[in-house]
């Protein structure tokens, strides 16, 4: 089934919906979930989570690239119950190394007040990652989207893990050099 045609089904508060979203992006929405929150069931609950939220959200949203519009979902979802799940430790997951790296480069934003500033940082990364060469701000986005491994982030890309380190490394000492010529204060 197509996505415009799951996205009817929504609209029509069809519950096959449901199904067919599994059926086509439940393995994606699962992959991002379990990279965020480094086990199995915490996933499956995150993945359900992100139907429900999917079923509630359309309508009124009509997402134009449903699989983005689950993506972004799933990854939101799997990033609040990790830190439900983390509130007076560390994780020894994927995760918690991933947002150490980026920790020197962008810091967390919260504030309702502060949701315009977040926008421009967030154009500003993008900018970013436009400047870069497809096989970089690939690697990029796999560890710092999707919160892949640097072993699997190496295998996909046939690289050594210290090479993905090394550019990864390179990537995040630019990133803060562009975001600092562009005013902002790390």
């Amino acid at each position: 089934m197509n996505d415009k045609d799951i996205i009817q089904l929504y609209l029509n508060r069809d519950q096959r919906a449901l199904s067919a979203t599994a059926k086509k992006y439940g393995k994606y929405c699962t992959s991002i979930a379990k990279n965020i929150l480094g086990n199995n069931e915490d996933a499956e609950e995150c993945v359900n989570d992100t139907y429900l939220s999917t079923w509630d959200s359309i309508p009124p949203t009509i997402p134009t690239i449903l699989s983005a519009f689950l993506g972004k979902n799933t990854r939101n979802l799997a990033f609040n119950k990790y830190k439900h799940n983390h509130v007076m430790k560390r994780g020894n997951g994927e995760i918690a190394v991933v947002l150490d790296e980026l920790a020197e480069c962008v810091s967390g934003v919260d504030d309702v007040e502060q949701e315009i500033d977040r926008r421009e940082l967030v154009a500003t990364i993008n900018s970013f990652l436009e400047t870069l060469p497809p096989k970089k701000r690939n690697i990029f986005i796999c560890r710092y989207w999707y919160s892949d491994s640097v072993s699997s982030i190496a295998r996909r890309y046939e690289m050594t893990e210290s090479n993905v380190s090394v550019t990864l490394n390179r990537l995040r000492s630019k990133l803060k050099e562009y975001l600092l010529e562009r005013g902002y204060v790390l």
